[in-house]
């Protein structure tokens, strides 16, 4: 936000007003025919690795049963919307080798049964290798219909159901749903929040291990706090459960969206081999293509027993599109996913910047090490809108998750979604210490960002310490 640097915050307020929202959303933006569906693709031809990518130019996504959008638009009951930055998908067109891929493969006009050949583990092999140096054997890869899928057929392998799966927390909200459908339960390890970071309280997470603890999941890098775990880290967490015989689950999808100064290693790079046998790595190039919907994922272990035990509960439904854009995802799209990594670099720059300068009910810490989220402390604004006493009258009317009432963080979220037109997600899904807090997904263009971000702070900039406002 360069533009208003040095400005005062209720000055800058004034002075813009919506010119940022009318920026991106206005009748001359790619956001105004959002009623009329998304734009209509045009054909792109092979590109060099020096092509420069679009990143800014908005690009709607209404109208095309999008969750993050569409979804959030209705569940909300928002009326209009100025951003989805809720569930972790990207906003951005795809890699031009991946639409390229697709066409070539429409064009012929047969969807008969799939086989899927083993040059595409190979392909997996040598993405990690030449990206982080990661020694993957082809023959230990296993394909999944997603990291779901892969996480739940190694629960159902190797932790019986009424056994506890460790979690650090906060932590990705997903991996609740896979233990409620393995019926395992959660042993959740609160982290300390030190200096505005998110650090793991090892002495806790290994007092956590009972004899019922067969299981940890591994978010790495950490979904919603954004930490890169350093060797260090992955490293001691490795040696606790090696001891204490509890199986690594390594779940590494954001792995590629490593910010500047920072690094990803991968738990299965660790130097100790006997740390290394004990776990499993669950990726897909989903998370850093913009592939979700496209259902095609892949785990991995030096562990040949174990992969043999996971085998036996994986059943990989895949798609041909999934298949074929994670093979032109792997094959073409290095330097389009390098430019969205640095894209989305300035947009947490910029985000730290503007939250910080111009939105003082919303507090954030360091930026993030990693993923395209943030993890915004909303407590102040959960107090001035009387977060709780709304929960509790939403309570006596509708039911909530897993039969519970509705949340004060799921209040906030309907509050901000139908005031700022900006749909997030709450906090509390994502365990101990989500309490106040909502995750933001900033994987967008930098327009729309500014946006989101400029009708926030006018509609927070009007809330009163004594205000109750209602949904």
């Amino acid at each position: 936000m360069s533009q208003h640097d040095g400005l005062n915050r209720r000055a800058f307020l004034r002075t813009t007003g919506m010119t940022a929202l009318a920026g991106a959303v206005g009748s001359g933006s790619a956001l105004a025919g959002v009623r009329k569906g998304a734009d209509t693709a045009t054909p792109i031809a092979p590109l060099a690795d020096s092509t420069k990518f679009d990143f800014d130019t908005p690009y709607s996504r209404l109208g095309t049963e999008s969750t993050k959008w569409d979804a959030a638009l209705a569940n909300n009951e928002m009326g209009t919307i100025t951003a989805g930055m809720g569930i972790a998908d990207m906003d951005f067109k795809c890699a031009p080798s991946i639409t390229k891929a697709l066409k070539d493969r429409v064009a012929h006009e047969n969807w008969g049964y799939l086989t899927l050949p083993k040059t595409f583990a190979e392909q997996v092999a040598t993405w990690n290798k030449e990206r982080y140096n990661l020694n993957v054997d082809p023959e230990t890869v296993l394909i999944t219909t997603g990291v779901h899928p892969g996480i739940i057929a190694t629960l159902r392998a190797v932790s019986p159901p009424g056994s506890k799966v460790l979690l650090i927390t906060p932590t990705y909200n997903g991996f609740y749903g896979d233990l409620t459908y393995t019926d395992t339960k959660a042993e959740e390890s609160l982290m300390k929040y030190v200096d505005g970071r998110y650090q793991i309280d090892f002495d806790d997470f290994e007092k956590r291990i009972s004899d019922e603890t067969k299981t940890f999941i591994l978010c790495n890098p950490q979904n919603p706090t954004g930490n890169m775990w350093s060797a260090a880290d992955l490293m001691r967490l490795g040696e606790i459960c090696l001891k204490r015989n509890v199986l690594v689950l390594a779940d590494e999808i954001h792995c590629d969206f490593a910010n500047k100064g920072q690094k990803y290693v991968p738990f299965a790079s660790l130097p100790n081999k006997a740390v290394v046998n004990n776990s499993i790595t669950f990726k897909a190039a989903s998370k850093s293509f913009g592939l979700a919907a496209m259902k095609c994922a892949w785990c991995f272990s030096d562990n040949r027993d174990l992969l043999a035990k996971v085998r036996r509960y994986n059943r990989a439904d895949l798609t041909t599109i999934g298949y074929i854009s994670s093979k032109a995802a792997y094959q073409g799209g290095g330097e389009w996913l390098n430019q969205c990594v640095d894209y989305i670099d300035g947009n947490h720059d910029f985000a730290q910047k503007f939250i910080k300068s111009n939105i003082p009910l919303i507090k954030v810490g360091q930026k993030a090490q990693g993923t395209y989220l943030m993890w915004l402390d909303m407590t102040e604004v959960a107090d001035r809108i009387g977060a709780k006493q709304m929960a509790a009258d939403a309570a006596k009317t509708m039911t909530g998750r897993n039969g519970r009432g509705p949340s004060p963080e799921s209040m906030v979220t309907k509050w901000v979604a139908q005031h700022a037109k900006v749909a997030l997600n709450a906090g509390d899904t994502y365990g101990l210490g989500g309490a106040n807090h909502q995750r933001m997904n900033i994987a967008t263009s930098r327009k729309t960002l500014e946006a989101a971000l400029t009708s926030m702070a006018k509609t927070l900039d009007g809330l009163k310490k004594t205000s109750t406002a209602a949904v």
